[in-house]
């Protein structure tokens, strides 16, 4: 039975999943996250939702004007686009290597006197008065560029004398020392990323696993032993952080059956706080009705020896199970499945572009993992499809809401 009351996340997250991908239908997108297409076609009306589709009604053609008239517009046409043309083939050779905001600008600067400063800005994308106010401050940033050279210089000296070790915080602080110069720290790491001057940097690997060593801990009742001869009765979960541009994070909680190794509960935020991991447990209890019995095994980590993530088993009357600290391979599954997700999605990136688009893309993913993706374990069966074998009735994945 597919389970009638979706969370008001869950119909948002499936309408914008639609909206972001052109290319998808409404039964493909339906199908990928296990509900009946009427009811995302609903949703997506409900919300106001649209795509162009197909092509566009053509318009009642009109009287068509006098031929000479016409060939006047053509031939202006023409001299417009074969003066665009020489603009942006001009103007490419002052682009080729530089700054991406002052050679647009030079290059206004320099053809001006030709095309004028309207024609250029409007070919090259530009606004008048940015151009303007760059030409009005370019005194002020030519000694601001001759002072960076200067410090650069000072800086790549420190730098080699450290044998090329040396960072950000220990320049700065050899400036300060030895000049005796008011140096900001800001100001260094702008000029090293502008001259390519970088220090050896520790590799350091991103922890989502923080113990409390004077927390509860539970026994840890499953032993290695990623097998259940039944659903609903061996889970295990898990942290793992999702990497976004400009060095943030967001971070996901999953619950995943192991009998059927199907993604029970998950949830996303942008923060490791308790209520990430209850959330992510309240997913299952809303997916099976009831949790009564069975073993939830995590690691040692700061959530999940928490009160609250206790006080939430109890309440789903759940036996808490917990590794070894330190023992990655005591939660060997779910690590390996984290990593299949981070591999599967991003696809050789390093991050996403920005929160939505790694939400977008988990949203997709991790439904698609228990409704349509094939596990060897399972006889290349979906985990859905392998339950519904052992007459458990079907249901839709359930999200935090």
């Amino acid at each position: 039975m597919v389970m009638k009351n979706y969370p008001p996340q869950f119909k948002a997250d499936a309408v914008a999943l639609y909206e972001s991908r052109p290319d998808a239908t409404i039964r493909s997108v339906a199908a990928d996250l296990g509900i009946n297409q009427e009811t995302l076609r609903n949703w997506v009306r409900t919300a106001g939702a649209s795509r162009p589709r197909g092509r566009r009604t053509q318009e009642p053609a009109q009287p068509p004007a006098p031929l000479e008239a016409e060939n006047a517009a053509l031939r202006k046409k023409v001299r417009e686009l074969e003066e665009e043309r020489e603009i942006l083939r001009k103007a490419a050779k002052l682009f080729a290597g530089g700054d991406a905001l002052v050679n647009p600008f030079q290059g206004v600067a320099d053809l001006q006197r030709r095309y004028g400063v309207k024609r250029l800005c409007e070919v090259l994308g530009v606004a008048r008065s940015s151009f303007y106010y760059w030409r009005r401050t370019a005194p002020g940033r030519a000694a601001r560029q001759a002072g960076d050279a200067r410090l650069a210089a000072r800086i790549r000296v420190v730098h080699q004398e450290s044998d090329g070790t040396y960072e950000v915080p220990r320049i700065t602080a050899e400036l300060r020392e030895v000049s005796g110069e008011a140096v900001n720290h800001k100001r260094v790491a702008r000029i090293m990323r502008a001259f390519g001057i970088e220090g050896v940097r520790l590799c350091r690997r991103h922890r989502t696993t923080i113990s409390d060593p004077a927390a509860a801990e539970a026994p840890d009742l499953i032993g290695r032993d990623f097998t259940a001869g039944e659903p609903n009765t061996k889970y295990v979960g898990d942290i793992t952080y999702l990497p976004i541009d400009g060095e943030k994070s967001s971070y996901l909680a999953t619950v995943v059956d192991l009998a059927s190794r199907r993604l029970a509960g998950w949830a996303i935020a942008d923060h490791m706080r308790t209520d990430l991991v209850t959330d992510a447990l309240a997913a299952p209890v809303r997916t099976r009705g009831s949790l009564a019995g069975s073993i939830m095994h995590t690691d040692h980590g700061a959530q999940y020896t928490s009160r609250s993530f206790a006080e939430a088993c109890r309440s789903a009357r759940v036996r808490q199970s917990m590794s070894a600290v330190g023992s990655s391979a005591d939660n060997a599954l779910v690590e390996s499945f984290n990593a299949t997700f981070k591999r599967e999605t991003l696809q050789g990136r390093k991050s996403w572009s920005d929160e939505r688009e790694a939400r977008l893309d988990a949203f997709r993913w991790l439904h698609r993992y228990s409704t349509r993706r094939r596990h060897s374990p399972l006889g290349q069966r979906s985990p859905i499809v392998f339950e519904n074998t052992l007459h458990h009735p079907p249901t839709t994945l359930a999200q935090a809401a």
